[in-house]
């Protein structure tokens, strides 16, 4: 594994007319490139992800794994707005010699895609023989693969959709009001938000699962709480919902989180390109788009509409209890899928 960061020390006009002097990009790669630049596995993340792909991804990168640094050379980039490197709303505001904070302007999935262009270029990368990325990370995908449709060999888009539904921004609007709410929001501090950020973390938790899978997993009273009086007694529904927001304001912050949620809000492959069908028709890569019956958040017919828009694209939904969770948790079955989709093309790269 190396990471790096690429800066690019030239005005960037984003999709809102707004410019900014410069931005940088911290970006990590395992593997290395071939003699032909051929094997480059370019893998998008989610919303608080980063871009260390092999932690996150454990099932699908590493040694032995179908994206294998032994064979591949694979990249993955902390997308602008989030806190692992890359410019982000805690970085110095040129304008004002102080942090950006409330000031960060919004970066949408075309502007993303755009400093990522800049780095291909940098890293003198012609071709890209496989992008894949879930949810967010299928947002930017998608985007790039319309943007520049001779770049890329094959994708795979998993969990995601190719333009933010009124349910996503409606969840994402219900996030953002949850931090606006928190008292310490309008502070001028790395940490302002962050009782708001919890809350708006137990709200996104109710859409990356679904009932089927809280039945499952969150049953009953905690095991300390047993011999309490009924008025007393804690839920594991409860405890989880809390431990899960306490988990993501220890590595991430409110401004990032506010901030990548409107770029999700943003995202539409079909404006200014005509309609969504037209945009993604403009994809030459060979296409596999992979969905799960249990999510909510970007239910199957989203990907469906993907795939009946993109040339010969193939489809597979999967079952998994844990809704959109399963794009990182059921890699197992992922892995099977991209592997006869690898061979069924012969498109494996040794």
């Amino acid at each position: 594994m190396h990471q790096s960061i690429y800066h690019h020390n030239k005005e960037f006009v984003l999709e809102s007319g707004e410019i900014i002097p410069s931005f940088h990009l911290q970006y990590t790669t395992y593997g290395k490139l071939n003699a032909t630049k051929s094997n480059v596995v370019w893998v998008f993340h989610a919303l608080t992800a980063n871009s260390e792909a092999a932690d996150w991804w454990p099932g699908l990168i590493g040694r032995g794994k179908i994206f294998n640094p032994e064979k591949h050379f694979i990249i993955c980039v902390n997308v602008p707005g989030s806190c692992y490197g890359s410019i982000s709303p805690l970085d110095i505001n040129a304008k004002t010699n102080q942090p950006y904070y409330h000031e960060f302007p919004i970066f949408t999935l075309r502007d993303i895609v755009k400093t990522f262009q800049h780095l291909r270029q940098y890293l003198q990368i012609e071709k890209i023989w496989i992008g894949i990325g879930g949810s967010l990370g299928g947002m930017q995908l998608l985007e790039w693969a319309i943007s520049e449709p001779e770049i890329f060999e094959n994708i795979i888009p998993i969990g995601t959709n190719a333009k933010q539904s009124p349910w996503g921004i409606a969840l994402n609007a219900s996030q953002r009001m949850s931090i606006e709410a928190d008292a310490t929001w309008k502070e001028k501090s790395d940490k302002a938000g962050l009782e708001g950020l919890k809350v708006a973390r137990s709200i996104a938790l109710l859409s990356y699962r679904d009932y089927n899978a809280y039945n499952t997993t969150q049953q009953g009273i905690t095991e300390d709480s047993r011999n309490y009086s009924i008025d007393k007694q804690i839920y594991r529904a409860e405890t989880y919902q809390k431990y899960q927001g306490e988990k993501l304001a220890k590595r991430f912050n409110a401004f990032s989180y506010y901030n990548l949620s409107r770029t999700m809000d943003s995202h539409d492959v079909g404006r200014g390109r005509d309609s969504t069908e037209t945009a993604l028709s403009i994809i030459k890569a060979k296409t596999l788009v992979i969905g799960i019956f249990s999510d909510i958040l970007f239910p199957p017919e989203e990907q469906m509409f993907i795939a009946n828009n993109i040339t010969n694209a193939e489809i597979h939904i999967i079952n998994s209890l844990f809704g959109h969770d399963g794009f990182l948790l059921e890699f197992d079955t992922i892995e099977k899928i991209i592997g006869n989709f690898l061979n069924k093309k012969n498109l494996k790269n040794e």
